[in-house]
């Protein structure tokens, strides 16, 4: 089994920052990518940032040049860092780790339950 799971959500004034966390835990071999997805009410879920099994980073346009995605691969951890958060940055963000795990060889997406990020004054 693999368990993702998200912390470090919260409510932030706009213009503040948040840094949150994802650990991937259980019977892994390897993990690929990494990456953060957010979804508003609403809203599909969409790309946030992603760091690649090469250590090569992918930024949505809308939070491009506001948020650092950072990654310790001996911890099985993937953060980001959230600055100059704007109100529309509010959603549920859902870590996504690309895992090949000893019971199940075939490359496989794991998602977290989600931590809430609420921007507001």
């Amino acid at each position: 089994q693999v368990q993702v799971v998200e912390s470090g959500g919260g409510l932030v004034q706009p213009g503040g920052s948040l840094r949150l966390s994802c650990a991937a835990s259980g019977s892994i071999f390897s993990i690929y990518s990494m990456g953060w997805y957010r979804q508003a009410p609403g809203k599909q879920r969409e790309l946030v940032a992603e760091n690649t099994n090469g250590g090569r980073t992918n930024y949505g346009d809308s939070v491009k040049g506001r948020f650092t995605i950072s990654r310790d691969n001996a911890k099985n951890t993937v953060y980001l860092q959230m600055n100059s958060l704007k109100p529309e940055d509010t959603a549920v963000y859902y870590c996504k780790a690309e895992v090949r795990s000893f019971s199940y060889l075939k490359i496989t997406d794991y998602w977290g339950q989600g931590t809430q990020v609420t921007v507001s004054s």
